[in-house]
């Protein structure tokens, strides 16, 4: 039997994270959601369509959220398309890898445009799924941290490569954690 899984891996006391935090402040929430849905698609859809192969909706919620933050379409349709679409499947309760990802990808990546401090849900998620699919179910809590670590490592260095330098209208979140 496999231990009890947390469903987040991370630290909001790592320096890492507080950097992180810091520059998701000085970005757009525009800047901010589009990170945060390619990174939901590059790195955390394939663990999910790995785990549920016939499950297509995670994706196209992700280019949804990624056409709003392009301003192709409005949020309103983002919501509406998680809404009219979005069950769990069954497979899921059973499987903490495709759980996580599919909880970085639509509760958290997908809405981040509305609530702009999803973006670090997105990262304990994803950090969760890759540590789960790539140590399995039993490892160490300090090997997941690790592999969480390198999660967080990837996640900060894509938004620096996409930030923007003294981009108007910055978030300036109030984080609670």
């Amino acid at each position: 039997m496999s231990k009890k899984l947390r469903k987040t891996l991370g630290n909001a006391d790592d320096a890492s994270v507080t950097e992180l935090m810091n520059l998701i402040d000085t970005q757009s929430k525009a800047t901010v959601a589009r990170w945060c849905a390619v990174f939901a698609a590059e790195v955390v859809l394939p663990l999910y369509e790995k785990h549920v192969p016939n499950d297509d909706r995670p994706r196209r919620m992700l280019q949804a959220a990624i056409d709003c933050a392009e301003g192709k379409i409005k949020f309103a349709d983002v919501k509406n398309i998680r809404v009219s679409e979005w069950t769990k499947p069954p497979e899921l309760a059973v499987n903490p890898v495709a759980m996580a990802a599919a909880r970085a990808i639509i509760d958290t990546a997908c809405m981040v445009w509305q609530t702009p401090t999803h973006s670090l849900g997105c990262l304990w998620y994803a950090g969760a799924a890759v540590a789960y699919d790539r140590l399995g179910l039993n490892a160490t809590d300090a090997e997941y941290d690790a592999a969480a670590s390198e999660v967080l490592a990837g996640y900060s260095e894509r938004l620096k490569a996409v930030a923007v330098p003294n981009e108007p209208k910055p978030l300036n979140c109030k984080w609670g954690c």
